[in-house]
């Protein structure tokens, strides 16, 4: 067709139509102006962002103007957005100097009754100096504002779009990157193919490769469609199954078996994946909650395994440990003020910063120990002394100190959860194959081990743990070698205490800390305890860990919390109803 006629037709269509196709071409002409800017920012890159703004502002060719900026896209600087987001304020000008030379300037907000401004430079950063090197102060009325179209601004939404790609910051660049691919728009397709010849985080490597593959199920090629699939099936991100089903279900409706046949194969890789992640994330959740679990326990495996005392204010134990935390966190911090019998007690903070405040946990644990070992010490002393071999008396007594401890800690603390906070290097968390692994779920694994191997040392390879077992087996006998049993009583309720204390300082970790924190863990920790064989450590562990993936096993099935634990209890009921004595029995003189 010729040109004319070409014309002629154009004439004829309707306004809308016109419209429209005026619509396409400047979105078309964007595209091209925006690969183009790709291609062309290699060569620009001794070019400072400031200077290429500051260029562009200047040139008074609209389509120049567009070109410049767009080489802009895939550079990172933070500076773009300041500068260009001023400039679609108007807050740009261009300021001719006494030698004739156009500078463009951004007037600060510093204007004065005369009602000048101070200005800087927008190609380096640098203060506006007249000849003699003096600041100098312009009034806005008198510069020239920076024009801006619709076309341009359009130019500068697509490099901001994009900025985040070259942050420093690697979670910025895959949050942006993310974006683009659940956006599937293809004019963003060149910048990311773009960032993945020059990136060198495989994470971010991974989600480009993933976003190229989203954006490419929108492309009118089956061929690009089937390619884009296969990339999928091969990354097996979770977050792309919804725009694989959307691809598949277009593809069923219109005929295209390549496309599905790629697509079933892709999704078939994802829930295959799914399992897997679930399955070992199982595990991982289930060892982490056993080991909660254990760090509750053991302290009551001592008390109440082992010297027999049904110890009902062992959950304060947890709870005095998890207060103590939340002192000494204060005192790295601002300090803090408790009111105390009427009185108020101000404990001075260090007012630490980075690295040292975030060492506060590692001094809050021996501190959690020792401070719940005196009370723990004191509890001994003051009442369980009288009360051995009476349990009933025993279990009254001390539900009467947990109700006191509470209140206690209600008058002192207040009656909501404190706040404490982790430190850095508990917060975060690795992700291997999709598997996320807490990093406070990580250090309980451990902390779990540390505690369980210092107690088999401390039972078996000292003094105290030879009296302790001696005392527990047959304290009569133990009386009548010169053994002084209240002496090994005390030091034993208070070694099951301290260890109470520590569970405390990591549950101050991962939970609310308040006035009734411990008693969420008491029922479980005598469960614990029981399941495992009274007074049997390795059983306390084989308990903690059973129960612990039990729990999360029946949790991923049901997907109800609530029920999960309900049968992982009727479980433990049926279970003592077949082994009463648990999974160990302990097995001694004194008990025959």
């Amino acid at each position: 067709m010729s040109p004319p006629l070409q014309s002629l037709q154009t004439l004829s269509l309707p306004v809308t139509s016109i419209f429209s196709l005026h619509v396409k071409a400047l979105s078309r002409l964007l595209s091209l102006t925006l690969i183009s800017g790709l291609l062309c920012s290699v060569s620009l890159l001794a070019e400072t962002p400031r200077e290429t703004i500051a260029k562009a502002a200047l040139n008074e060719d609209s389509a120049k103007k567009r070109e410049i900026i767009t080489t802009l896209v895939g550079q990172g600087d933070e500076v773009i957005k300041t500068l260009m987001d001023d400039w679609k304020a108007d807050k740009l000008f261009i300021h001719t100097t006494a030698a004739g030379e156009k500078v463009v300037v951004r007037l600060q907000d510093d204007k004065d009754d005369a009602g000048t401004q101070s200005a800087v430079r927008v190609d380096d950063g640098a203060t506006l100096k007249d000849a003699s090197g003096s600041p100098l102060r312009l009034v806005a009325k008198e510069q020239k504002a920076v024009e801006h179209d619709r076309g341009l601004r359009n130019a500068m939404k697509a490099v901001l779009d994009l900025l985040d790609l070259s942050s420093p910051d690697a979670k910025k660049r895959i949050q942006a990157v993310e974006t683009l691919g659940a956006a599937q728009n293809a004019e963003k397709l060149p910048a990311l193919e773009a960032r993945a010849k020059v990136e060198q985080d495989p994470e971010v490597l991974r989600e480009l490769k993933e976003a190229a593959a989203l954006i490419n199920l929108k492309n009118s090629s089956d061929d690009v469609k089937v390619a884009a699939l296969k990339d999928l099936k091969e990354l097996h991100a979770f977050s792309s199954y919804d725009l694989i089903k959307a691809t598949l279900k277009e593809a069923e409706t219109a005929s295209k078996a390549p496309v599905v046949s790629a697509a079933k194969d892709a999704l078939a890789a994802i829930d295959s994946h799914r399992t897997f992640v679930d399955f070992f994330g199982t595990i991982f959740r289930g060892i982490s909650t056993g080991s909660i679990l254990l760090i509750a326990a053991l302290g009551l495996a001592i008390t109440f395994g082992l010297m027999g005392v049904i110890n009902m204010a062992h959950g304060e134990m947890i709870a005095v440990g998890a207060y103590t935390t939340y002192i000494v966190q204060n005192i790295f911090g601002a300090g803090v003020t408790i009111p105390l019998f009427g009185l108020s007690l101000a404990i001075p903070g260090m007012h630490a910063t980075g690295a040292w405040y975030n060492s506060y946990f590692l001094f809050a644990i021996p501190a959690s120990f020792f401070t719940a070992a005196l009370v723990g010490i004191a509890l001994e002393r003051g009442i369980i002394q009288f009360l051995y071999r009476r349990p009933l008396e025993s279990l009254l007594a001390t539900w009467g100190v947990s109700l006191l401890l509470q209140q206690v800690f209600r008058l002192t603390f207040g009656a909501n959860n404190v706040q404490v906070g982790s430190p850095s290097w508990l917060s975060g968390n690795w992700t291997i194959s999709d598997i996320i692994f807490n990093w406070n779920r990580v250090f309980v694994i451990g902390f779990a081990i540390f505690i369980v191997f210092g107690t088999y040392l401390v039972l078996t390879k000292t003094s105290l743990g030879l009296l302790m077992r001696a005392v527990m087996q047959n304290r009569n006998m133990a009386a009548c070698m010169g053994i002084r049993t209240s002496r090994v009583n005390m030091l034993t309720f208070g070694f099951g205490s301290g260890l109470a204390g520590l569970a405390g300082a990591f549950l101050s970790q991962i939970t609310n800390t308040g006035p009734s924190l411990g008693q969420s863990y008491i029922v479980e920790c005598f469960m614990t305890v029981v399941v495992g064989g009274v007074g049997n450590i390795a059983g306390t562990v084989t308990s903690a860990v059973g129960i612990g993936m039990a729990d999360q096993s029946i949790q991923q099935i049901l997907l109800n919390p609530v029920m999960g634990k309900i049968l992982v209890l009727v479980g433990i009921i049926l279970f003592l109803q077949w082994r009463p004595a648990g999974i160990f029995v302990t097995r001694s003189r004194s008990l025959d």
